[in-house]
């Protein structure tokens, strides 16, 4: 298994969502409803991090929602018109990647769990080609206008799931030569003469078709407790004090004899815990998002960092739980304006007041704090899967 989860630095990953779902009912494509808070769609790229690359294939007119969505953190391709074209259409910017492998997996399926991906990813140590498949247990009917028509083996028969994975070079060529029409890419590749190794997939891995399926999802996710992924991260940062009438702290204008110096507004507590959500999720600091070289963030309102680290977290399919922020310095008093700082945070990030926490402490006159040369600020959050 070690083996299949270390090739995560050489596979790509295509997420197939450009269809228009119509069984699942009147209104937005499945992909985009919602599902336990987070778009389906959302919830089904989240669950293939650390992999070389990420492309979700969309319909063309859902590259708007796509781009506002995803900001980036994924490659967006429009789908043809049938499926086998829109994963064609992806594999095809793979082509001279470098990379070795690559999983295809159904945008309606957000459930998909690291055991089953794990389990794919392995098997590709020794097999072009591996997908995740449950084998048929109950009988089988063939029938006609709601009659029963005669019976069916289901000796040797599975019920197919994703991500269906391949090595790039083989599937792409299949699918080159492929006439259209296949139900999935296993069919392309045993079209293509590829040898394709069944593993292990689960019930929990549902594909969202019909309306009653959000309902199961929903009790799924409301339900296993195994699936509820905890991120905590921390954040700590320092700004000196400079010549000024105020500062502003956690998104607040407090009076004071100094200012704060930095390259934005240097509110040392936004930051801090800004830092400590990127920390949460595996996405570095503020200095990588928005890089302190750039002269657009020069003096920039810090409530823009913060954001886009609330809506990263959502989009990776997250909820803020709570969030705890220290502010550390002699003056000024930060208990008048704690209450207020506290519902200013929980504002950009769009929770209720009771999940943020907002403090202030002394160093008892020792250090920089103590001689009143900057304030530094410690902050911690807690994210859970949504």
């Amino acid at each position: 298994m070690e083996a299949g989860v270390a090739a995560r630095d050489r596979t790509a990953v295509v997420i197939v969502a450009a269809g228009r779902g119509t069984r699942a009912g009147d209104g937005l494509p499945k992909q985009w409803r919602d599902l336990a808070g987070v778009p389906v769609l959302a919830r089904s790229v989240a669950a293939f991090r650390g992999f070389a690359r990420v492309i979700v294939v969309l319909h063309p007119e859902d590259m708007a929602p796509g781009l506002s969505l995803f900001q980036g953190r994924v490659v967006l391709v429009a789908g043809g018109a049938t499926r086998d074209e829109s994963v064609r259409n992806a594999l095809e910017t793979l082509d001279g990647s470098g990379l070795t492998h690559v999983l295809i997996h159904d945008g309606a399926r957000p459930l998909v769990s690291d055991r089953v991906i794990d389990g794919v990813l392995a098997a590709l140590d020794g097999a072009p080609g591996a997908a995740p498949a449950l084998a048929v247990t109950d009988s089988l009917w063939r029938g006609e206008n709601a009659r029963v028509l005669g019976t069916h083996p289901r000796d040797g028969l599975f019920r197919a799931q994703t991500p269906q994975g391949f090595d790039l070079s083989a599937i792409l060529a299949a699918h080159r030569s492929h006439p259209g029409g296949a139900t999935d890419d296993v069919a392309v590749a045993q079209a293509a003469g590829l040898d394709v190794a069944i593993t292990e997939g689960e019930e929990e891995n549902i594909k969202i078709t019909w309306p009653e399926d959000f309902i199961r999802a929903e009790r799924l996710l409301g339900k296993d407790g195994a699936r509820m992924d905890i991120r905590l991260g921390n954040g700590y940062d320092v700004h000196a004090f400079c010549e000024g009438d105020h500062v502003m702290l956690c998104g607040v204008r407090v009076p004071h004899d100094r200012g704060l110096l930095g390259h934005s507004d240097a509110d040392v507590g936004m930051h801090a815990l800004t830092d400590a959500i990127y920390g949460a999720l595996a996405e570095g600091d503020i200095g990588r998002h928005f890089p302190p070289s750039d002269p657009q963030w020069k003096g920039a309102a810090s409530e823009i960092f913060l954001a886009h680290a609330a809506e990263l977290l959502r989009a990776k399919g997250y909820r803020l739980s709570n969030a705890d922020v220290t502010l550390i310095c002699e003056r000024p008093k930060i208990g008048p304006h704690a209450v207020a700082m506290a519902a200013e945070l929980a504002r950009i990030l769009g929770v209720a007041p009771d999940r943020v926490s907002v403090k202030a402490t002394t160093s008892e006159r020792l250090g920089f704090t103590g001689r009143e040369e900057g304030i530094a600020s410690i902050a911690t959050v807690a994210l859970v899967s949504a």
